[in-house]
């Protein structure tokens, strides 16, 4: 399997906030654990145990005697006997059970050896149990070993290494367990991270809007919470992304065709809820203050918004023309603040995509293309009706604004395909509510905020270089 670390790099960076809020909880919840949970102490004691070679033949025979028997003598330092003598030796508030808890022995590897290991609350208390635990178990593993007809042990167990005081606790690992936390934290992050990714369906990249559509992002509106009170942009000669935005989707529509420049742009989307009318109104705006002479017609005959986004009188126009009850001349209005002549939707029709299909539709538009600089119709969304594509045929071509995060990307993929199958052109694509880290939105944000610095003639220097 081929890894494509640059996809993944992006990944990451998409999805940074996820990897670090799992770092930060695993990180603080094995810190919290560790300082909440109460220390143990740990002391040590070793037994070396031989056997006594007065009773047995020769020295290798006594060896072989105490290697056989060393394991069992481990198994003997949790007897419920010898237990119960250290907690009555000790006056130790525990039973002989819970005292087995904290008591471990064992063999050092391919020796006769016993280590007994205590573990306790207190580091005192563990080498008080460690010490009192060996010398019990020297005198039970005597009283085991001595033959009913001798008073002399068969074993000679004797304490090499008495127990020690340690004040420095052996659990919990503060450092360690947080800096474990930290790494699995990342860990389990980072899969998140990537599983989120592909799992998320939505088009959130330039590579998700090439996919779907092989059409280029004309522009990249940023995510601005300031839209919902005031979408309309009537002065586009500010130093923000939003307004560097729209003149960068107004340059680029002037790029388009240098022979034959689009005259009539139809702004779709896939879905509703994109944000398509206010791109529309603003790009009308952006094109009326270059000095261009702008149109915007509201072609969403079944959820016309144009009028009300721009405090104008929405019961004539287009259906109205259409229909004979007004001309053309009586029913576009001229939006003062920004120089953006308007035809609203008029009424809505019972036969919306009828009346978009008819002769007289595309004859209007057509006169209207002829008559302005440049006509620009807010389309009702893509896969919902027909009625955008069905306008798109009857102008030089659509843009389609897709919300980031929102709109999946076989959205966007359908939009393009329905506009494809009508023979329609698809100019580009604007992704709209674009967050900052998105490419495009970095260099702005970085670059506008270097321009509303107080100093000097930075600003002017700047501009310079766009």
């Amino acid at each position: 399997m081929n890894v494509d670390f640059k996809e993944l790099f992006r990944t990451l960076r998409r999805r940074w906030k996820t990897i670090v809020a799992l770092a930060l909880i695993a990180t603080f919840g094995s810190l919290a654990l560790s300082l909440t949970t109460t220390p143990t102490y740990e002391s040590k004691t070793k037994i070396y145990v031989t056997s006594d070679t007065s009773t047995l033949q020769d020295q290798y025979a006594a060896t072989l005697y105490a290697s056989q028997r060393i394991a069992s003598y481990a198994e003997l330092a949790n007897h419920r006997v010898l237990l119960q003598r250290v907690v009555d030796d000790l006056d130790l508030d525990m039973t002989a059970s819970e005292l087995a808890e904290k008591v471990k022995a064992e063999v050092e590897t391919s020796t006769v050896i016993l280590q007994i290991t205590v573990t306790d609350t207190s580091a005192k208390r563990a080498q008080e149990i460690a010490n009192a635990e060996a010398d019990q178990l020297v005198e039970f593993l005597q009283e085991l070993e001595t033959p009913s007809t001798s008073d002399v042990s068969q074993i000679l167990p004797t304490i090499t290494d008495p127990a020690t005081f340690n004040a420095n606790p052996v659990a919990p690992r503060t450092v360690l367990n947080t800096v474990v936390a930290l790494l699995i934290g990342l860990t389990l992050g980072t899969a998140v991270a990537v599983a989120r990714e592909l799992l998320d369906q939505t088009v959130s990249s330039a590579e998700d809007v090439d996919k779907a559509t092989q059409v280029p992002i004309m522009a990249a509106i940023g995510l601005d919470p300031s839209v919902a009170k005031d979408p309309l942009l009537t002065d586009l000669t500010t130093f923000s992304p939003r307004a560097e935005a729209f003149r960068l989707l107004r340059t680029n529509l002037q790029f388009l065709d240098l022979d034959h420049p689009p005259r009539s742009i139809v702004i779709t989307s896939s879905v509703s809820g994109e944000g398509k009318t206010t791109a529309a109104t603003n790009l009308a705006v952006a094109l009326a203050q270059a000095g261009r002479r702008v149109l915007l017609v509201d072609g969403d005959l079944r959820r016309p918004r144009v009028a009300a986004l721009l405090g104008l009188e929405g019961s004539i126009g287009l259906t109205t023309v259409l229909v004979g009850r007004t001309k053309i001349e009586e029913s576009v209005q001229k939006h003062e603040a920004s120089g953006v002549f308007v035809l609203a939707s008029g009424p809505t029709p019972p036969n919306p995509s009828e009346i978009l299909q008819a002769k007289a539709t595309h004859d209007l538009l057509g006169k209207l293309r002829d008559t302005y600089d440049m006509v620009i119709i807010d389309a009702p969304p893509l896969l919902p009706v027909a009625d955008a594509a069905i306008l798109a045929t009857a102008t030089d071509g659509a843009i389609i604004v897709t919300r980031h995060g929102k709109t999946t990307r076989d959205q966007l993929e359908g939009a393009a395909t329905r506009l494809n199958t009508v023979g329609a052109r698809t100019f580009g694509v604007v992704l709209n509510m674009v967050p900052k880290r998105f490419g495009q939105m970095n260099y702005y944000y970085y670059y506008y905020a270097e321009e509303s610095q107080p100093s000097g003639g930075k600003r002017s220097a700047g501009r310079g270089k766009g």
